[in-house]
């Protein structure tokens, strides 16, 4: 199959790019910025076409689906800054896909969602990628919607961020209690249930949650962490009260004064003060995962450092 991948330059779409091309399908990938190391490393391993365009700009859409297959939309983000709000990139940039999937003819459409989203969720990732999803399902295509809980692996931005505070600060900060409950899932075995969705006609129409083998607390996972990486640490426990006022005066000074997406913000304390856990089993059975424990996933990686 001829594939078009959004978002195929973050951490889940390298990954999803690999497997694609091991299973032998062709690739466009769609960037908007095509000289970048990430998008020129996928041209050089996998012979992959290159589409450049925003899924905020409806002009560059139709060119990049003609002769294609199914689209993998990936693109998503996690801060906010200038026009790349929540409400934009989720829910607006996946109407425009969709619009211009059903316009180029290409039915079959898989969608990365996230953990947790549902109807009037508490915080506005949350709603934005539910609204989102509605679409999805509304628009007649062959769709199957993937609903992840926090991804880990080699390039990861979670677990590699905590491992690297080990190596320099002797406390590790823990958000308000530190119990909610997480069930964090291997990149891999994601990259592998978008591309076997591909020519699994039974997942069209169904919606998968994507979580892993172990259901830790916040606290629990980064005990892990040291435990892998044979650290001690001081766990500090941060307030909400005074997260929020951080959280705060990062979304004022990163898009406003640093033209950049702040590193903490409030919507993610909403979702960290959440359990984020959910049903495996489907998708682990119909799409062969099996899965291992996080220390035993996490290890593979952190120890080589």
């Amino acid at each position: 199959m001829k594939v078009f991948v959004t978002g195929a330059s973050g951490f889940v779409g390298q990954e999803i790019v690999q497997q694609l091309h091991a299973a032998g399908h062709s690739l466009r990938l769609f960037a908007r910025h095509p000289e970048s190391k990430s998008v020129q490393r996928n041209v050089f391993h996998f012979g992959a076409e290159i589409h450049q365009g925003d899924v905020l700009d409806t002009s560059t859409l139709p060119a990049g689906l003609k002769n294609i297959d199914a689209v993998i939309h990936l693109v998503g983000i996690i801060s906010e800054v200038g026009r790349n709000t929540f409400e934009q990139v989720h829910t607006h940039g996946t109407q425009n896909m969709v619009v211009a999937a059903q316009q180029a003819g290409v039915k079959r459409f898989i969608h990365m969602s996230a953990l947790g989203t549902r109807p009037n969720a508490i915080s506005r990732y949350h709603r934005s990628k539910w609204a989102a999803e509605e679409f999805v399902r509304a628009s007649g295509l062959d769709y199957t919607i993937f609903r992840p809980s926090i991804i880990y692996g080699l390039q990861d931005h979670f677990v590699n961020l905590f491992a690297r505070m080990t190596r320099f600060s002797p406390v590790l900060p823990v958000i308000g209690r530190g119990q909610s409950k997480l069930q964090p899932v291997p990149v891999a075995d994601v990259a592998k249930c978008f591309v076997k969705a591909l020519t699994e006609p039974t997942s069209i129409g169904q919606t998968y949650d994507l979580a892993g083998r172990d259901v830790l607390t916040f606290e629990q996972v980064l005990d892990e962490i040291l435990q892998v990486t044979n650290r001690k640490r001081w766990k500090l426990h941060l307030p909400l009260p005074v997260a929020r006022l951080q959280a705060t005066l990062l979304e004022f000074i990163f898009p406003k004064l640093l033209g950049k997406a702040p590193p903490l913000n409030r919507d993610q304390l909403i979702m960290l003060g959440e359990d984020n856990v959910g049903n495996p089993e489907p998708a682990n059975k119909l799409f062969d995962l099996k899965p291992i424990s996080f220390r035993e996933g996490i290890a593979s990686y952190l120890t080589r450092n």
